[in-house]
């Protein structure tokens, strides 16, 4: 990822500068609300659909409350469709307190290869308002195939973008975690670092229901310092020092902080309407708080990594399938 001298569609002038100036973007009315139902209804079906009698009941944890998730379940789940449970879900006696549906914290990472209608959000071809969206002709056609996942790549400088770590994420109310501030390059690390995710509102995102929020044009002077990594030696995952590159590619990253700036400065906050797209620049600083309310906020998220001039790293915790990770240009 690079920062293009020309675009190719995808995104406005004003929300490409709004990236690269401030490490995110809100592009709203990405999704159709044909599509945004169709993604909920999906949802609603996987997580009444899914058995407990098989399942480990993993937690998913940002480290805040408990160690970081790091069981088999989690660490094979990349070519799968799991289900993680919200730390707040149980009783005092571990006891699961909320219905299946109203538990789950997350459900990943492979919708985008195994669900079809979130696999429809990235091949046209199984989607006829997108044909011919993925492909460069495509790109700059009429309609909401501005928006499609490929021509905002394009529009971002990929030259061989790859799409990973699909997820469902429920925000449950009363109980949906907070995320501590984080860098999504730490997760997904390639040398130099390439990562964007893609967030998809499916519901209405507030500040009461826990949206996320932004610390403006930290990616601009904050280092991915830790990468989030397998740790055979010890069993499960770990943080460790970050040795290899710690920004993009490009003289316009690495620059001094200015007075005032720091990890703990002014966050933005990011309310979005169902439909809409955030854009999230790898090494941006972003968090979301609780969600106390008795509103839900669903959201559907990827991310895309740097396929050509980037090296995905052997030690991340989510390693490439036999096939490699999914192509987002489909030309």
């Amino acid at each position: 990822m690079s920062e293009p001298v020309e675009t190719t569609g995808g995104l406005t002038p004003e929300q490409l500068a709004a990236f690269w100036r401030d490490g995110y973007a809100i592009i709203p009315d990405a999704l159709p609300p044909t599509t945004v139902q169709a993604l909920l209804d999906e949802t609603h079906a996987l997580l009444e659909g899914f058995s407990l009698a098989d399942h480990p009941m993993t937690r998913f944890s940002t480290g805040e409350k408990s160690a970081h998730v790091g069981d088999d379940y989690f660490l094979t789940s990349g070519d799968q469709v799991r289900f993680f449970f919200e730390e707040d879900a149980f009783d005092g006696a571990g006891r699961l307190a909320k219905p299946k549906a109203r538990a789950i914290n997350k459900i990943g990472h492979a919708l985008h290869a195994l669900s079809p209608p979130f696999a429809a959000l990235l091949d046209p071809a199984r989607n006829p308002d997108l044909r011919g969206a993925g492909s460069a002709a495509g790109s700059v056609a009429a309609g909401r195939k501005e928006s499609h996942p490929a021509a905002v790549a394009r529009a971002l400088g990929f030259q061989d973008p790859r799409c990973l770590q699909s997820m469902v994420i429920c925000k449950q109310p009363e109980i949906g975690g907070a995320v501590p501030p984080h860098q999504d390059s730490t997760f997904l690390y390639t040398d130099p670092p390439s990562a964007v995710g893609f967030w998809y509102a499916l519901e209405d995102a507030t500040v009461e229901n826990g949206c996320l929020s932004f610390l403006p044009g930290s990616h601009r002077w904050a280092p991915v310092r830790q990468r989030f990594v397998r740790a055979p030696e010890k069993g499960g995952t770990d943080f460790i020092e970050n040795e290899g590159a710690q920004f993009p590619a490009g003289d316009s990253y690495g620059e001094e902080k200015k007075d005032g700036q720091g990890e703990e400065g002014e966050y933005k906050m990011g309310e979005v309407k169902a439909g809409s797209l955030v854009l999230i620049h790898g090494n941006l600083l972003h968090k979301s708080e609780k969600n106390l309310s008795q509103k839900g906020r669903i959201i559907y998220t990827f991310h895309v990594i740097e396929g050509e001039g980037a090296k995905y790293d052997e030690r991340n915790w989510l390693q490439p399938p036999a096939g490699g990770f999914t192509r987002v240009y489909r030309d």
